[in-house]
């Protein structure tokens, strides 16, 4: 049995006690977690992009659902437009009071910003009455609305590079991904 000075934690025999990793440890960890970045960057470029999409594809669906619930809930119209309150790229659910097509100030219901870096396709009007039907906002009585808006981002990750909100009937709303090649029309 070794004998141990305790004033120095060393054997009385001279060796030191091994109590850490060496030089040629630490590389090798840090080559092998480098290699694992690498690999895995790629698919956090496709979760990042398809969480963007999705995020501004539900900003959508959010801000058309409040407008239906409150023109239902106050039984008066409520219009939904893009950038209609002077803030380009919102989208915005308002109660026109005065009847001028724009979020005036006590009028916003709900105001939500996509991503910048998600490109929006698709003329944003829409009035829904008092019946919760939406319609187009330049025939606020007319024929009940049945049209689609386009969220994209311009990259082949992820391969479904489009979301597609789209109002059927004048209220149903549904959202779908898309393969667009990598391209935005």
């Amino acid at each position: 049995m070794q004998s141990i000075d305790s004033s120095i934690g060393m054997p009385a025999s001279g060796r030191r006690l091994s109590g850490g990793f060496t030089l040629v440890e630490l590389m090798v960890t840090v080559a092998v977690a480098a290699i694992l970045l690498a690999i895995a960057t790629p698919s956090f470029t496709s979760i990042i992009n398809s969480n963007r999409l999705a995020s501004a594809a539900n900003e959508l669906v959010a801000t058309l659902q409040s407008a239906r619930m409150e023109a239902v809930r106050s039984n008066r119209r409520v219009n939904v437009c893009r950038g209609c309150d002077g803030n380009a790229g919102s989208l915005v659910a308002f109660v026109d009071a005065n009847a001028n097509k724009a979020a005036d100030a006590g009028e916003v219901i709900r105001a939500g910003f996509p991503n910048p870096s998600v490109e929006f396709s698709g003329d944003l009007d829409v009035v829904f009455g008092s019946d919760g039907f939406g319609r187009d906002g330049d025939a606020p009585n007319g024929a009940l609305l049945a049209t689609s808006y386009r969220f994209c981002i311009p990259t082949t990750s992820p391969a479904q590079n489009v979301r597609v909100v789209s109002i059927g009937a004048g209220s149903r709303i549904s959202t779908d991904p898309e393969n667009g090649g990598g391209a935005c029309q």
